[in-house]
């Protein structure tokens, strides 16, 4: 699309401030500009690593077009955030240093202030929510940050984490909105241009903002032609009403398992230089997320975390909006998963790629049922994960009993093919 005039099909082009890039004002801050950006990539050498950019083939067939995932779960703490931490905290002047920092954060913004300030030698203090996952509390507590547990969302330990700023004189790190951070975070765009130069379209999972406005401002100031996406979850969407109203909005107790965008309001600095830099925020489902997840692991072979596969599922969900406009790179913004989350995540996006069955039946209860049962599965070729059964229900007569299964399967089809099976050996699938 043309930058000099808005495009009327364009997904934004409705909204404010909408059309040419340019340098974005702040009032506490000067504007933003690429040496920012560049200046943040030099002060970052030998700090963050240049991740690696990895094809996807799967995904490539999916979008008709080369798809490359830029590997920020393989960043030093997991994440991209490190990048943000590292030149904020540098910037500080001795003073501030002196008064250390203080940090709130779902996880990986945690970690990456612990380790910058341990690399920098300032003090850090971190909130984290309530129920954060426990390996990102223990990694944080491991880089020499004093970890506080406050709140049960990140905008609750924000709060929590500024309070404790203004009684203490200790200098406030936000995760995203300030520009030094969104330099940081923008150096990820350089070097996607530097590994990927013909690339036309960058899909970025979004949160507060950080990360996507960095991306966009280095990307869009270099070549203005590639197309910047933004990914959110449907459940923690705060930037598609508030590119609509023209400014930040709240939404109300923002639910996802994606822990590392679940932000209930865009900051006020990336707000305005997604408004200018970036094409289109999209949202996901849950479903998609799961899937995103499942194929990161099972196709490319790496662990990322609900928030850090955004990108992979905005593809999975809608590839026709991507057909064209390749070659895509998908930034895996971090890999910091909790075992159990994994765990859940895994059986819900088998679920949702039509790969794990759970169904009830309703059958006799006399001696050789489960077997005869059991064997209609082996001839389906349905793998028997779990087996409960119920006798006591009000709803079942005095001969039957309900049995739970549930199956891992081969895909929908195959779903479809063991439903049947049951059915026409005469028993009745209650779900």
């Amino acid at each position: 699309m043309s930058f000099g005039t808005p495009d009327p099909f364009h997904p934004l082009s409705h909204f404010p401030g909408h059309g040419r890039p340019r340098p974005v004002h702040h009032a506490a801050h000067p504007p933003l500009i690429l040496d920012d950006v560049r200046g943040a990539q030099k002060m970052l050498a030998g700090v963050a690593r240049v991740t690696a950019m990895e094809g996807s083939r799967h995904l490539s067939s999916l979008v008709g077009a080369p798809v490359h995932l830029k590997c920020e779960n393989l960043q030093r703490t997991g994440s991209f955030k490190l990048r943000g931490a590292y030149v904020r905290i540098a910037g500080l002047r001795p003073e501030q240093r002196a008064a250390g920092v203080v940090a709130a954060s779902a996880g990986n913004h945690a970690q990456g202030v612990a380790l910058a300030s341990h690399l920098l030698g300032v003090r850090a203090t971190v909130f984290m929510p309530v129920g954060a996952p426990l390996p990102k509390v223990a990694a944080t507590r491991e880089y020499g940050a004093e970890v506080r547990l406050h709140g049960h969302v990140v905008d609750e330990t924000l709060a929590a984490a500024e309070e404790y700023a203004r009684e203490t004189g200790a200098v406030f790190i936000h995760p995203f909105d300030h520009p030094d951070v969104i330099a940081g975070q923008g150096t990820v765009g350089l070097e996607i241009l530097e590994q990927r130069p013909e690339v036309r379209t960058i899909v970025v999972g979004v949160g507060g903002g950080g990360l996507v406005a960095g991306i966009g401002l280095a990307v869009k100031s270099v070549r203005p032609d590639v197309r910047v996406v933004g990914v959110q979850a449907e459940g923690a969407a705060a930037y598609p009403p508030s590119l609509a109203a023209g400014h930040p909005v709240a939404i109300d107790a923002p639910v996802t398992m994606a822990d590392g965008i679940r932000v209930g309001r865009p900051g006020d600095v990336p707000f305005g230089l997604v408004r200018e830099y970036v094409d289109e925020v999209r949202t996901v489902s849950e479903d998609a997320l799961s899937s995103a997840l499942l194929l990161c692991l099972e196709r490319a072979k790496l662990v990322v975390e609900p928030a850090g596969a955004s990108p992979v599922a905005a593809l999975l969900a809608d590839p026709e909006a991507f057909r064209g406009r390749g070659p895509v790179v998908a930034v895996l913004s971090g890999g910091n998963v909790d075992p159990l989350l994994m765990q859940r995540v895994l059986r819900h996006g088998m679920a949702a790629a039509g790969r794990y069955l759970s169904l009830r039946l309703k059958v006799t209860d006399r001696p050789g049922t489960l077997a005869t049962l059991l064997a209609v599965l082996t001839v389906a070729d349905a793998n028997v994960l779990d087996v409960s059964h119920v006798r006591t229900d009000p709803r079942l007569g005095l001969t039957e009993a309900e049995v739970e299964l549930h199956l891992e399967t081969k895909g929908p089809e195959h779903c479809e093919e063991v439903t049947e099976a049951l059915r026409g050996a005469g028993y009745t699938v209650l779900a």
